[in-house]
């Protein structure tokens, strides 16, 4: 069997030498999950196979919306390829998104975002759409790669979002990194407004259907807090 070496930092290496954790087998499972969300993704590239969002069984319903309404954005515009303008007009037409929450507590908003991917320059094509293009596969990836960083066990809008912003070629990467929306940040909101998501729901009821208006105060707050602090 291969081996493949894992380098820890040394203060986690020491704890995981002191606690006696399993390495191995915990790297294993972490691989195996990594590796079937990531085929699921590249699985999904071509649309020519039939319905095109069946394996993405980690995406959560708000998710494979998103993608739907880039497909149908693309084909719309008449485009070969869905691109990664087509996703973020999906993030922005859905409605109800984490992310939208994320773009408008970092001052961006949502609505002057879809006006400019709508202003974007298209190539109409002879043929009709049929893949993700390179730019859009490769955020797509970066998608699960995030998710799977910020240690979550789904993947949702604001990690899409997360992967167009950090997809480096793409003209939805371009258009937000533009508009001051850079990855880093992104990922201090989208933790900080799932912490708080979480600690209502412990502490209060029926809070999952109110999420949208539990969340926009406390994403209000943490862009005050951050700042204060001069992350911003």
């Amino acid at each position: 069997m291969p081996k493949i070496n894992v380098y820890l930092p040394d203060d986690l290496a020491e704890s995981v030498k002191e606690i006696g954790l399993p390495v191995s087998a915990i790297c294993q499972r972490a691989l195996e999950q990594s590796v079937k969300r990531v085929s699921a993704i590249r699985s999904v590239r071509d649309l020519s196979g039939g319905e095109p969002l069946v394996g993405l069984t980690s995406f959560t319903q708000r998710a494979r919306d998103v993608l739907k309404l880039a497909i149908s954005a693309a084909q719309e515009r008449g485009a070969a390829d869905i691109g990664t303008r087509d996703v973020l007009l999906g993030i922005l037409t859905e409605g109800g998104n984490l992310a939208l929450h994320v773009l408008t507590s970092m001052d961006v908003d949502p609505s002057s975002v879809l006006r400019q991917v709508r202003e974007l320059p298209t190539d109409r094509a002879e043929t009709s759409t049929s893949r993700f293009s390179a730019t859009a596969a490769n955020a797509l990836e970066l998608t699960v790669v995030e998710a799977l960083t910020l240690g979550h066990n789904y993947v949702g809008c604001e990690h899409l979002l997360l992967g167009l912003v950090a997809e480096p070629d793409g003209a939805a990467g371009e258009l937000l990194r533009g508009l001051g929306v850079e990855a880093r940040q992104v990922r201090q909101v989208v933790s900080a407004a799932l912490a708080g998501y979480v600690h209502l729901q412990a502490n209060t009821g029926g809070v999952a259907a109110a999420m949208g208006q539990a969340l926009q105060p406390l994403l209000e707050r943490l862009d005050r807090l951050e700042a204060k602090v001069g992350l911003t």
